[in-house]
């Protein structure tokens, strides 16, 4: 467990920003709309981000950045229009 949470992979502020989406259940359409990117761009980005954290799935995204403290569930994402 301390392995899990003392590895530090390289994730930019974007990436960062696509997790919490993520996490507050936001499809890969309403991620791109919200950050005027196309859905391919969204695709690629959490290709990224599951290759940093090495895991398989967006669950594995969400328990992984959780553990890292990457996610706090303190400041909701506003909601998409």
């Amino acid at each position: 467990m301390k392995a899990i949470l003392n590895s530090n992979p390289k994730l930019t502020p974007r990436e960062i920003e696509i997790i919490h989406y993520i996490a507050y259940e936001y499809s890969t359409k309403q991620i791109a709309g919200l950050l005027f990117l196309s859905t391919e761009t969204i695709k690629t980005h959490r290709k990224n981000i599951l290759n940093k954290l090495n895991v398989k799935n967006v669950a594995g995204i969400v328990r992984k950045s959780y553990m890292m403290r990457i996610l706090k569930f303190e400041n909701p994402i506003k909601e998409a229009i």
